[in-house]
């Protein structure tokens, strides 16, 4: 979907920021700005600023900032689209598709209202179940018994569906509605095409969407009737490999704990909330996919994987590994963690306490470990047969890793137990991979013979020098200007950067900071996409003369190691990091005078910048 700039700028100017961000943290006035605590980041004094006359939000602690559209993606962990489309609803505007026809636009209007009519049906029945709830002795008593205090199940919105096959049609009086089976509530039998409720008897769980929608529900027997869980079926606004129960209740846990519990059911979500694990969330009895582990991404670096230490907890987590494996760079934490197979995390914590589960969490295995594990799974690495399949075991699991310095150890360690030179591990890998890789057209094998003769110069990754300037005569591209070019060249670079290295390259004074801006839309809606194609999707923008500036010249498209080119960017994000510290430094000096924490927080800017520039030296 590609939305109009001028749309964008249209919607910014009807929507007060102030209003926005307010729905969700507390504000109070402070000057000509509102002051409250930081959603990102925990604090107990407010840095945390939105500005009415800039329609920006900023954080002098964590350094976030943006406009309404960014602080639904950070806050609430929304696409792009999403974004502008929940705001666009909100002051009455039609979000516009610069590549849809009046019919492809009437359509997506159609089916976006009609999903939203179905989460409306699915909200109704959720009241019902809480209002059934509170009239259920024995639906209360269950919940008591396993410690779910009533705050608890206020926060999550449990429920109850009553024994009976019809039930809902007390609340839907046109029980025939199709809508109620769309929506997954009702079952229409196949060959007598009666209608019955699919949840009976059961403690019921909303599932809801990051922006807060019920989209399904799960729902739990009393007793020991099978299934023990039933969850709602696939649906227009319902995927199971898409959804985490709990995440919507748990952002800003996760957030403050830095990091998301993944755990296998909705009771160890409810029931850790309970006892003080409110960033537990779940998957839907389903194994955990790359987009669950994507969408948690958005809230945080770190992630850990809770299971049981049986048969069936480990095939769990191998399961999790294999989504996990594409998303593990160098700045994220993806760990997982066995309980002893007599437990769940709920049954855990309570034999053994909150501080044993705690100390358990930080010594869960890091996926690096898990990963040779994994590798070495039922290999004997006593023998050379042994080593010769955990290397073989090892290749599907390495390869599809980031590039860096995990990867980069990973091939050492498991080269190690291969008892081989990291080189010839390698190269062993690369035999194997032509072995089952179709042969290539006689062109392009000679054409892949010129690449690796002009290979071996060494790559010139030099800055293209403005229009207009002499090479080596004109001032050098800033660092703005180059790690522009890297990203733009190398978009998948995105995907290793962290949170406070997105914001610093989008509160980058313009044009820059909307380029960086733009190009991240553009990773998160279609992925990484080559300079030619973001080339055609900048027609017409305000960016567009900034980027074809950069990628301008013979060695504008920087070309050579990946790895190198990476470690390339991190030392621009980390000069400019530098940069920033230090005008904080001197804004806490200036507030020394009336603020008894500045000192202390100059301290900690200067500690973070000396070694910040231990890692980057000063450079142009």
């Amino acid at each position: 979907m590609s939305i109009p700039q001028t749309f964008i700028q249209e919607l910014l100017s009807r929507i007060d920021v102030v209003e926005v961000v307010g729905r969700y943290v507390p504000l109070r006035k402070a000057g000509a700005n509102f002051m409250g605590l930081c959603p990102f980041h925990g604090e107990k004094s407010p840095s945390f600023s939105v500005s009415p006359s800039k329609q920006f939000f900023h954080c002098f602690g964590c350094g976030k900032s943006g406009n309404a559209i960014g602080f639904l993606m950070e806050h609430a962990g929304m696409g792009f689209v999403d974004a502008v489309e929940d705001l666009a609803r909100q002051v009455g505007l039609t979000v516009p598709d610069d590549h849809a026809t009046a019919a492809d636009k009437e359509r997506a209007a159609a089916t976006r209202q009609h999903q939203a009519t179905l989460s409306e049906v699915l909200e109704k029945a959720a009241q019902d179940y809480r209002k059934q709830l509170r009239q259920s002795s024995k639906a209360i008593d269950y919940l008591k018994g396993r410690g779910v205090s009533g705050e608890v199940a206020q926060r999550y919105g449990l429920g109850y569906a009553p024994e009976g096959w019809r039930h809902l049609a007390s609340v839907f009086p046109q029980y025939d509605e199709p809508l109620l089976a769309e929506s997954g509530l009702v079952i229409v039998g196949e060959e007598d095409g009666k209608r019955y409720d699919r949840f009976r008897d059961r403690v019921m769980f909303p599932i809801r969407s990051v922006k807060g929608e019920c989209i399904g529900f799960g729902g739990r027997v009393l007793g020991d009737d099978k299934p023990k869980y039933l969850n709602s079926p696939e649906t227009p606004i319902f995927h199971k490999g898409n959804e985490l129960y709990g995440l919507f209740e748990a952002r800003t846990a996760i957030r403050e704990s830095g990091f998301a519990l993944v755990t296998e059911g909705y009771m160890d979500v409810v029931a850790l909330a309970q006892l003080g694990f409110e960033n537990a969330v779940a998957t839907l009895g389903t194994a955990c996919t790359a987009e669950h582990i994507a969408k948690l991404l958005r809230f945080t670096d770190g992630v850990v994987f809770s299971f049981d230490g049986d048969a069936a907890g480990r095939r769990a987590a191998r399961k999790a590994l294999d989504a996990a494996i594409a998303h593990a760079s160098d700045t994220r934490s993806i760990k997982f963690l066995f309980l002893p197979s007599e437990h769940d995390p709920d049954s855990f914590v309570r034999a053994h306490g909150a501080s044993a589960f705690s100390r358990h969490i930080a010594d869960a295995l890091p996926l690096s470990r898990f990963l040779i594990e994994a590798a070495s799974d039922q290999c004997d690495l006593g023998t050379s047969e042994g080593r010769a399949r955990m290397s073989s075991n090892a290749r599907a699991l390495w390869e599809p890793l980031p590039d860096g310095a995990l990867k980069r150890q990973l091939l050492g360690e498991l080269a190690s137990l291969a008892q081989l030179d990291p080189l010839d591990l390698q190269e062993v890998w690369q035999q194997a991979a032509a072995r089952t890789r179709p042969p290539a057209p006689a062109a392009q094998r000679a054409g892949a013979s010129a690449s690796r003769s002009k290979g071996r110069e060494a790559p010139d990754i030099a800055f293209a020098p403005s229009p207009g300037t002499r090479r080596g005569r004109g001032a050098p591209a800033s660092r703005s200007d180059h790690a522009a070019r890297l990203l733009l060249s190398h978009m998948d670079f995105i995907d290793s950067l962290s949170h406070e290295d997105n914001a610093l390259l989008c509160a980058q004074a313009a044009p820059h900071g909307p380029l960086f801006a733009w190009i991240e839309m553009q990773f998160h809606e279609h992925g990484a996409l080559p300079w030619a194609v973001l080339r055609e999707s900048l027609r017409g923008h305000a960016c567009e003369p900034l980027a074809a500036r950069v990628m301008t010249g013979a060695h504008a498209q920087t070309e050579g190691d990946t790895h190198e080119l990476q470690q390339e960017l991190r030392g621009l994000l980390n000069r400019m990091l530098v940069d920033q510290i230090k005008l904080q430094e001197s804004a806490a000096i200036a507030d020394a005078a009336s603020d008894p924490q500045a000192l202390q927080r100059y301290r900690a800017l200067q500690a973070r910048r000396l070694a910040l520039e231990r890692l980057a030296p000063s450079s142009s």
